[in-house]
């Protein structure tokens, strides 16, 4: 082990301990955080931008859309291919990750 280095599984360990607190100083629970993910997962994003700012077709045009609307780029630019995004959707969770939220 090198000096001051901490194990991987420690670190983990430490990460989702500062995950839950996290979650509790700002009242987020497992079902809410699983119902925002689920919301996600049922929404996905149609546009987004260089800077990873997204938008699901839904509501009010954000304002980085407009923007670039009105200097005369289309919004089909920013359409997300939506081939690659089932093939994000495909992917495997990694089970490791299950038990940070519960």
């Amino acid at each position: 082990m090198v000096k001051g280095k901490i194990p991987d599984e420690e670190a983990r360990e430490r990460l989702i301990l500062w995950i839950r607190r996290r979650m509790a100083e700002f009242g987020i629970t497992p079902q809410a955080l699983a119902d925002s993910i689920q919301h996600d997962l049922d929404h996905r994003p149609l546009y987004r931008d260089a800077r990873g700012n997204e938008w699901n077709g839904q509501g009010e045009m954000p304002d980085w859309l407009r923007a670039a609307k009105n200097a005369g780029v289309s919004p089909d630019f920013f359409r997300i291919d939506p081939t690659r995004q089932d093939a994000a959707a495909s992917s495997k969770i990694d089970p490791r990750q299950l038990d940070l939220f519960f």
